[in-house]
C-alpha cells in the first residue's frame, strides 16, 4: 500500500497509465494500417514534416506516426515493435530518459522518434557508445527509414569534410558522442564557411545516456596540438622519483588520489638537479614535471588505467576496460608515464579547444536517451540536464535471480570462492560470465581457472567488432567468459540450445564499481526477454572500491569484522557496510563532476563570446565592420580605464603608459605627427582622453572608407581569425594555471568558485583586449604599406 502511495505521489503511475493509452490508440490503427499500399503509407512523411513546419510539436504526432513506423518496420525489416517499445518510443519523444533493461530491443525502440523528429528535416543525431554499434545499428535500420523517405547518414571518424557534410545534410546521422562533439570543436577552427560540417544541432537521441551523459562527462573534449616543451627532462626525472618511497619522499592519499611531495623529497630533486629551491616561481615547470612523473609511477598502474602495446601507451576506459584509441593523458602525464615505460616519448600536446560533454548536449533544442541503469543517477540527469527519468516495464516478465552479494575480508579468499561457484556452475553445464574491472584482475582470475583446466575465453582490449562477437557466444553450454563489466554493452548475449532448461546463463560481478549503475548494467546481461538466469557479486575488502572510503571508518568496521572458516564475512551487515560506502563514493564522484562544470561553466560562456567572434569573421561579407567594432571596444576599454586611474597611486603608472603608447603608436599608423606628451600631472589627464578619442575617431574613418582588394580583405580575415584562435589557446592554458591554485585559495573562507570567475573574467577580458589592440594596429599598419606603395 506504501509503495504505491509513492508511486501516485511521484507520478510514475500516472505516467504509465499515459503510456499504455498512447499504446492502446497506435495498436487500434494497426488493423488498418497494414492494408495500406507502400505508397499510401510513405505519403504519410510529407503529411507529418507539413504539420512539423506548420508548428505542431512531435508529441501530438506520436499515434499516427508510431503505427507508421511499426507498419514499415514489419515490411521492410521484419520485426513488430513490442508495447513496451513503444512505450519507450514515446518517452523518448517527450525530451526524457527511457529506462529499459538489456534485451528489450532499444535499438529497434530508436526508430520511433527518429522518424517524427527526422520528418523536420533539421538533423536528428542517433548517438551510441562506439562506432562499431553505430555502423551496425546504421546499417540494420537505413532500409526502414529509406523505405519511409528520410535520408540516413554514418558520421565516423575519417571522414573527409565533404563525406562529413553529407552525413549532417541527412535527416537522420549515427554516430559516437566523442566524434559529434569533436566535429563541434573542429567547426570553430576552420578557416573558411565552406568547411563547416555542423547545422544548428536540433535533436539528440542518446543509446547508453548513463555511460556518455554522466560517466565520460568528467573528461572533457579536447583538441590538441604539438607544443615545444621538451621531452628531455622526463626520462631523467624518473631515474631520480623511481626510489622515491611512501611516506618518506612523499605522501600518497589513496582516496583522493592526492600526492604531497615532502621536504625529504624537495631535498633529493635539488641535490639532483642542482637547483638550490624547487619551489622558486622559475622552476614551475621543472615542478609540475617532477609531481606528474611522481603522479606516473605512484598512481597510474599498468594494464588498469593503461596497457603497453606497439612501443605505445594506450589508455584504458575505466567504465568499459576498453582501450581509447587516439587519446592521451594530458599536461605531461602520458610523457611521464612514457618515461616509465621505457617507450618511445612523443611530443605533448596544448589545448587548441575544448568542451565539456554537459555543455556540448546542452547545445541540442532536443534531448533524450536510454539506457537499463538510469535511475540511481535521476537526479544528476534532472539537475545537470533536465531530463526525467521514466522506467518502462519489460516485454516479458524478468525472471532473473538477483543473489545477495557475499563479502569476504581477502582478496585469495574471494578468488577461491568464485573459481568454486564458476566450477558449481560449469558442472552442469550452466554458462558463467565473471565480470571483472580491469585486465589485470581478469589476468590474476584466468591463472587460477587454468589451474583447474576449466577452459574459458578472456575479453579484454579488443575491437568492438571481435568484443560484440565475443559476448554474443557467452551463452552457450558450459562456456566460461572472462569479461571487463562494460565490454559489449550494446549486444545481446543469446542463450544456447538447452541452456534455458539448466537455469540460462550465471553472472559472477567480481567487484563492485564505484557507481551501482555499472553493476546493473552487468546484472543486465542476464535474464533478457523473460530468459531465466542469476546474478551474484562476490567481493572482498581488499577491493579497490574501498581505497576511495574514509581511511579512519574502514579500519574501525574490519576491527569489528567476525568471518566463517572461508573468509566470509558475517557480522557487522557486510551488505550494508558496502552498499554504504559505494554510496558515498558515487556521491564524492557527483561532487566532482559538479565541481568540474561549475568551473567549466565560466570557461563556457567565454567560449561562446570567442565562437561568436569567429562566425562574424566566417560570414561577414567584408572585414570592415569588424575592424570598427574592434576598435569602439578597444577605444570604450581604454576610456573607463584611464577614468579608473588614481595618479597618485604609483601602481597605474604602468596603465598610464600603455595608453601614451597606444595614442603614440596610432598616431603614427594613421599618419597624425601631433606630439603627445609624456605627462602625468592631473591636467594631462584631460588631454590624454581627449588625444585617445581623437586618433580612435581618425582610425575609424580609414576603416570606414578605405577602399582594398577583395585579396586583401581575405587577408584580414585569415590574420584576424588566426589571431583569435591564437589568443584563445593561450587563456585556455592561463585558465588550466588558474584552476590548479583554486582549492588553495578557497582556504581563506572565501567562496573559491567566485575567486575563480572573477580572476577568469579578468584574464579574459586582458586577452581579448590584447587581440582588439593586434589585430587593429595589423590593419592600420597594412593601410600605412598600401599608401606607402
Amino acid at each position: 500500500m506504501l509503495h504505491s502511495i509513492k508511486k501516485m505521489i511521484s507520478g510514475e503511475t500516472i505516467e504509465l497509465k499515459q503510456l499504455n493509452k498512447i499504446v492502446s490508440k497506435i495498436n487500434a490503427l494497426e488493423e488498418s494500417f497494414s492494408l495500406k499500399t507502400d505508397k499510401e503509407l510513405q505519403a504519410y512523411t510529407e503529411i507529418f514534416r507539413d504539420q512539423l513546419n506548420n508548428g505542431i510539436s512531435p508529441e501530438e504526432l506520436i499515434i499516427e506516426a508510431f503505427a507508421v513506423v511499426r507498419e514499415a518496420s514489419k515490411r521492410v525489416l521484419g520485426l513488430r515493435h513490442y508495447d513496451s517499445q513503444l512505450m519507450g518510443g514515446a518517452v523518448l519523444t517527450q525530451s526524457q530518459i527511457a529506462q529499459m533493461q538489456t534485451g528489450e530491443g532499444k535499438t529497434l525502440v530508436v526508430t520511433l522518434p527518429a522518424y517524427v523528429f527526422g520528418a523536420h528535416g533539421k538533423g536528428t543525431h542517433i548517438i551510441t557508445a562506439n562506432e562499431y554499434l553505430a555502423t551496425r545499428d546504421f546499417q540494420q535500420m537505413k532500409p526502414l527509414f529509406e523505405f519511409l523517405g528520410l535520408t540516413v547518414g554514418l558520421n565516423i571518424s575519417g571522414l573527409e569534410t565533404d563525406e562529413k557534410q553529407e552525413a549532417y545534410n541527412c535527416d537522420i546521422t549515427y554516430g559516437t558522442g566523442t566524434e559529434f562533439g569533436f566535429d563541434y570543436l573542429r567547426d570553430h577552427m576552420i578557416q573558411g564557411s565552406d568547411q563547416l560540417v555542423q547545422r544548428p544541432l536540433f535533436y539528440a537521441l542518446i543509446d547508453e545516456v548513463d555511460s556518455i551523459l554522466i560517466d565520460e562527462a568528467r573528461t572533457p573534449l579536447i583538441i590538441a596540438g604539438k607544443s615545444n616543451a621538451s621531452l628531455n627532462l622526463f626520462p631523467i626525472m624518473h631515474m631520480v622519483i623511481e626510489s622515491f618511497e611512501d611516506k618518506v619522499e612523499y605522501d600518497y592519499y589513496p582516496e583522493t588520489k592526492q600526492i604531497v611531495l615532502l621536504d625529504e623529497g624537495a631535498d633529493r630533486l635539488e641535490e639532483a638537479f642542482g637547483i638550490d629551491n624547487v619551489y622558486d616561481s622559475e622552476h614551475r615547470e621543472f615542478m609540475h614535471i617532477a609531481m606528474q612523473s611522481l603522479r606516473a609511477k605512484v598512481v597510474m598502474r599498468k594494464d588498469v588505467d593503461y596497457i603497453v602495446k606497439d612501443d605505445k601507451i594506450m589508455i584504458v576506459d575505466p567504465y568499459t576496460g576498453r582501450v581509447m584509441e587516439g587519446r592521451t593523458f594530458s599536461d605531461g602525464l602520458h610523457q611521464a608515464i612514457e618515461a616509465k615505460e621505457k617507450v618511445s616519448l612523443k611530443e605533448e600536446n596544448n589545448t587548441q579547444a575544448s568542451v565539456m560533454i554537459q555543455h556540448y548536449f546542452r547545445l541540442y533544442k532536443h534531448v533524450s536517451g536510454m539506457t537499463g541503469s538510469a535511475v540511481p543517477s535521476k537526479d544528476e540527469f534532472w539537475e545537470t540536464y533536465y531530463l526525467r527519468v521514466t522506467e518502462i516495464p519489460t516485454n516479458k516478465p524478468n525472471q532473473r535471480k538477483d543473489l545477495e552479494t557475499l563479502v569476504y575480508l581477502t582478496s585469495d579468499d574471494k578468488i577461491k570462492k568464485i573459481i568454486e561457484e564458476t566450477k558449481k556452475y560449469h558442472d552442469i553445464g550452466r554458462p558463467v560470465l565473471i565480470g571483472t574491472t580491469s585486465i589485470q584482475q581478469s589476468e590474476k582470475l584466468s591463472i587460477a581457472l587454468k589451474e583447474l583446466d576449466l577452459k574459458h575465453s578472456i575479453l579484454n582490449a579488443k575491437t568492438e567488432e571481435d568484443e560484440a562477437e565475443i559476448i554474443s557466444n557467452a551463452g552457450q553450454l558450459h562456456k566460461i567468459m572472462l569479461a571487463t563489466n562494460m565490454a559489449g554493452r550494446g549486444t545481446d548475449i543469446i542463450l544456447g540450445e538447452g541452456v534455458p532448461e539448466l537455469g540460462g546463463l550465471h553472472i559472477i560481478g567480481t567487484e563492485l564499481h564505484s557507481s551501482a549503475r555499472i553493476d546493473m548494467q552487468l546484472r543486465g546481461r542476464g535474464g533478457r526477454q523473460g530468459d531465466p538466469g542469476s546474478t551474484q557479486f562476490i567481493i572482498s575488502l581488499e577491493d579497490e572500491l574501498f581505497y576511495y572510503y574514509d581511511e579512519d571508518e574502514f579500519e574501525k568496521y574490519k576491527n569489528k569484522v567476525k568471518t566463517d572458516q572461508t573468509g566470509l564475512i558475517l557480522a557487522p551487515n557486510p551488505s550494508k557496510f558496502v552498499y554504504n560506502v559505494q554510496k558515498v563514493i558515487e556521491g564524492t564522484h557527483f561532487s566532482s563532476r559538479s565541481h568540474l562544470l561549475k568551473l567549466d561553466d565560466i570557461n563556457n560562456d567565454q567560449q561562446s563570446v570567442m565562437y561568436n567572434y569567429r562566425e562574424k569573421a566566417l560570414y561577414v561579407e567584408n572585414m570592415q565592420s569588424l575592424i570598427i567594432d574592434a576598435m569602439h571596444e578597444r577605444k570604450e576599454n581604454l576610456i573607463q580605464e584611464l577614468n579608473e586611474i588614481n595618479l597618485d597611486n604609483s601602481e597605474h603608472a604602468a596603465m598610464w603608459n600603455e595608453i601614451i603608447d597606444e595614442i603614440k603608436i596610432l598616431s603614427t599608423l594613421t599618419a597624425d605627427t601631433e606630439n603627445i606628451m609624456d605627462s602625468t600631472d592631473k591636467e594631462s589627464k584631460i588631454e590624454l582622453d581627449s588625444s585617445l578619442k581623437k586618433v580612435y575617431s581618425q582610425a575609424m574613418d580609414i576603416a570606414s572608407t578605405v577602399s582594398l582588394e577583395e585579396d586583401i580583405w581575405e587577408n584580414i580575415q585569415s590574420i584576424y581569425l588566426e589571431a583569435l584562435d591564437r589568443s584563445w589557446i593561450t587563456h585556455l592554458d592561463n585558465l588550466h594555471h588558474l584552476r590548479e591554485g583554486i582549492n588553495i585559495r578557497g582556504y581563506g573562507q572565501e567562496d573559491p568558485y567566485r575567486l575563480y570567475a572573477f580572476d577568469a573574467l579578468h584574464t579574459f577580458n586582458e586577452m581579448l583586449q590584447a587581440f582588439f589592440r593586434d589585430i587593429i594596429r595589423y590593419f592600420l599598419q597594412l593601410n600605412a604599406t598600401k599608401i606607402e606603395d
